[in-house]
């Protein structure tokens, strides 16, 4: 995984972990990879998995089972979409519709070209 500059590394993963879900790769109320199998598969230090996995744990996206391993909880796919809707909203909306008014792109470019995002990345 490449991880950006600006944001955490334990937020990116939440991030990847939080997609998984939502893309139904780990299904509300199975089990997602340990920290180590993650920790291994992103090349990251386990501490990072660790604190992701706290993190995602405080917002009742994941729990765990004590000896069993992690779970994504079952209502994960709303809790995510809350949280990140509003953190979009926000944070990132009001930056965009600046971007959008200083760069004089119209709605009907932006429309066109979600139109043209959605079919190629989901079919």
């Amino acid at each position: 995984m490449d991880f950006l500059d600006q944001k955490a590394i334990y937020l990116q993963i939440a991030d990847f972990v939080c997609e998984k879900i939502l893309l139904d790769q780990w299904p509300p109320g199975g089990r997602i990879p340990s920290v180590r199998d993650l920790g291994v598969e992103l090349e990251v230090n386990p501490n990072t998995v660790v604190r992701t996995y706290d993190f995602l744990q405080q917002k009742s996206i994941i729990y765990n089972k004590r000896g069993i391993g992690y779970f994504a909880s079952d209502d994960a796919p709303e809790r995510i979409k809350s949280h990140r809707r509003e953190q979009f909203l926000e944070t990132e909306l009001p930056q965009f519709f600046r971007n959008l008014y200083l760069l004089n792109i119209s709605l009907d470019e932006i429309e066109q070209r979600y139109k043209a995002f959605l079919e190629v990345e989901f079919k």
